[in-house]
């Protein structure tokens, strides 16, 4: 798909807990193994939308698919991307926010790669309309090699309090997707300057998505943050001793490097950032609201798996996610338990084998608060 030779690598964020998903997401299996929209896990799903901004990376992509991940989550992620080969696996052996994720990726690539350009996507979230995806993208590439820091912001469709905002510079003209200049990056806002915000037609949600030639990010980050740099550069002295020693400085660097996110740290910092403004269906996936939202529905509204009972309900989301097999492990629905809901609005309600959520789906940003009191009473077997 891509119209240059320059090589373009995908690195995919996949640390985090999707503490909003409980029950269904846990330390072991977080909210980007889970199948919240469509029937694959949520990270196949970013990687194999991505491929074709890959192409002439060798195994039909795959080859400039990399992922950052936790050690805890190795195993799970290989099951989810076998295509993805494991030396492409960044596996961080302490979490250190996105900073120096993002700077430890860049110094990878840019050593296998020294003209990529990399395309930093989160694992978690959902894109109605991908092929309007990959041609924003293909912009953000574009504006990358020409040597701005890239980002993606996501025109607002409602004064959203939960999700940060770029304000860029007025747009040459409606709805264009030609780069603009960022003016500066604003944290959450109340409900009354989004709506400003919104209405200025200024302003775009912060997706997380940013795109940058790898020797680019270096070079920001030496200006902005010195001692990510210094620690990337003892990894970079290492690995050209060999694989065994330059595994041995990720470990030995990695847990003392700065836990700041690549916004605060370089971002709101770089001269000349730019954004590409992009309108393509895009969901965070922040709750169980948001998976009723792209859930198909009935005719009353509810969400809920076949076989369940729903009498005078509307609006609800019903996830059944109990294991059923039988001796050899195969799937059976023979003992599937009814799940009837009668009289009740506007509810999420979601079962696994040892745990049970209820709780309305206004609330759903809350769930998080369960984990913290499991954790407080030392039952963290069902985090």
């Amino acid at each position: 798909m891509s119209s240059t030779a320059t090589p373009v690598h995908v690195l995919i964020l996949a640390g985090g807990a999707g503490t909003r998903f409980w029950p269904a997401s846990r330390a072991a299996r977080p909210k980007q193994l889970l199948p919240l929209v469509g029937g694959e896990p949520l990270i196949t799903a970013t990687a194999r939308r991505v491929l074709p901004l890959c192409a002439g990376g060798g195994s039909a992509g795959w080859e400039r698919i990399w992922i950052a991940t936790g050690q805890h989550l190795v195993a799970p992620t290989r099951v989810a991307l076998p295509e993805v080969p494991e030396r492409r696996l960044l596996v961080e052996p302490a979490p250190r926010n996105t900073a120096p994720c993002i700077g430890w990726a860049a110094a990878t690539i840019a050593r296998d790669d020294p003209e990529a350009v990399v395309v930093v996507l989160p694992s978690d979230h959902h894109i109605a309309d991908v092929p309007r995806f990959l041609e924003v993208l293909q912009a953000a590439v574009a504006s990358a090699q020409g040597g701005a820091i890239t980002t993606i912001g996501i025109r607002p469709t409602h004064p959203e309090t939960g999700f940060g905002y770029i304000e860029a510079e007025e747009a040459a003209g409606a709805g264009s997707a030609a780069p603009r200049r960022v003016l500066r990056f604003v944290e959450k806002p109340s409900r009354e300057r989004a709506a400003e915000f919104v209405a200025s037609g200024r302003f775009l949600w912060n997706a997380g998505m940013f795109i940058f030639r790898a020797g680019d990010m270096r070079a920001a980050i030496r200006a902005h943050l010195p001692a990510l740099a210094e620690g990337l550069d003892e990894i970079d002295r290492a690995a050209a001793l060999g694989a065994a020693a330059e595994a041995e400085a990720v470990l030995q660097v990695f847990p003392r490097l700065p836990a700041v996110s690549i916004d605060h740290a370089v971002m709101e910092h770089v001269a000349g950032l730019a954004v590409v403004p992009g309108d393509f269906g895009w969901s965070d996936l922040g709750s169980w609201q948001s998976a009723w939202e792209l859930a198909e529905k009935d005719e009353r509204g509810n969400s809920a798996p076949a076989g369940s009972v729903l009498v005078d309900a509307q609006g609800n989301h019903v996830v059944d996610l109990r294991a059923r097999s039988d001796a050899r492990g195969a799937r059976t629905e023979i003992d599937r338990r009814v799940i009837a809901l009668v009289g009740v609005e506007g509810l999420v309600v979601v079962e696994t084998d040892d745990a049970l959520l209820i709780v309305p789906r206004d609330r759903a940003q809350d769930v998080k608060q369960v984990v913290d009191a499991l954790k407080a009473q030392g039952r963290g077997r069902h985090t």
